[in-house]
């Protein structure tokens, strides 16, 4: 399957009709009562945008997103008891997705959609690393070549997948992957609650979010723009500050909620950044708010009955899929050419 053609970019002062004019699709997960909560604990688009992964209790549902029926979509399921925390794409290799969940096993799956990328090895699990506890965030690095996982003890699995090889060659299943414990603080600050990480673009930095201060910042959520120029930084406070990479001040502070910020998301030209505001506290806030990057301006709200805990704009298009309203996962403009 062919990937999307890139969205034409949208000017600022043009982005808010274009945004109202798209519709949003509903995918509604197998057997629950619609009118109940999905609790989806992550989302991630594959590197194409050709497909989307869900985890939702102790699986991982793969939709594709012109497909609503979950009949016509790929269930990954590990056999092990427990919840799915988290799911990432590979950045070099379509087919592959890791997850990590509450047994303290970070897994790699061959993640082809029935019709999609191949047509063989759906949904087999490719191999396992024990991380020892819960992993409750993980991240690739650009290259593909490791995986970081953080667990909820604040200890940090590096998972070595060499292994995998490049984007063209074969999926083999069996083999090992390792994991060892690294310090991305390299010892300051003593035991430090780790909230999340990234890589930037190049894979020569990683930014970490803690607990207490300053990317190294105080904050849930930490993304690099795709053009680079900044990053961005999502807080308790409902606050999203936005980091000019050049001179390393802070460009913008958006009041993004009046709840803690869970979840940040560059639009594919790093033009918008939206900001959600789920999870399990009070303080969450509904709806999702779109600023202009540039100018800290915000441009639109998109708006929602429920606090929407993960956002992710599609890697090629102003898609955005986000999750946490009735039902489960939604998607912004699916379908449409913007």
């Amino acid at each position: 399957m062919a990937p999307p053609k890139v969205s034409r970019p949208v000017r600022k002062d043009q982005f808010p009709g274009v945004l109202k004019a798209l519709k949003t699709t509903a995918y509604y997960d197998a057997g629950r009562d619609n009118r109940l909560v999905t609790n989806i604990r992550g989302l991630a688009w594959s590197p194409t945008g050709n497909a989307i992964a869900t985890t939702v209790s102790n699986y991982i549902r793969i939709w594709d997103p012109d497909r609503t029926k979950v009949a016509q979509t790929l269930e990954l399921k590990s056999g092990a008891p427990g919840i799915v925390e988290k799911v990432a794409y590979c950045p070099t290799h379509e087919a592959v997705l890791a997850s990590t969940a509450v047994d303290g096993i970070c897994r790699l799956w061959d993640a082809r959609m029935p019709g999609g990328v191949a047509g063989a090895g759906k949904g087999t699990k490719l191999s396992e690393a024990k991380v020892g506890d819960t992993g409750l965030f993980l991240t690739w690095h650009p290259s593909g070549t490791e995986l970081l996982v953080g667990r909820k003890d604040d200890v940090v699995m590096s998972v070595d997948v060499r292994k995998l090889g490049g984007s063209e060659g074969p999926l083999g299943t069996g083999w090992d992957l390792e994991a060892r414990q690294i310090d991305p603080l390299q010892g300051r600050h003593g035991k430090t609650q780790l909230n999340e990480m990234a890589f930037s673009n190049s894979g020569r930095e990683l930014l970490v979010t803690t607990g207490h201060g300053p990317v190294e910042i105080a904050a849930y959520s930490v993304r690099h723009s795709p053009a680079g120029s900044f990053i961005a930084a999502g807080s308790g406070d409902g606050m999203v500050t936005l980091w000019d990479t050049t001179h390393w001040h802070c460009a913008h502070t958006l009041m993004a909620h009046t709840g803690p910020v869970r979840d940040l998301s560059f639009s594919y030209d790093g033009a918008y950044i939206a900001c959600g505001s789920g999870g399990d506290t009070k303080e969450s806030s509904n709806g999702i708010e779109i600023s202009h990057v540039d100018t800290g301006e915000r441009v639109h709200t998109i708006d929602t009955v429920a606090p929407a805990s993960w956002i992710a704009w599609h890697p090629l298009r102003y898609w955005l899929a986000y999750a946490g309203e009735t039902g489960g996962l939604r998607i912004v403009g699916a379908g449409s050419s913007t």
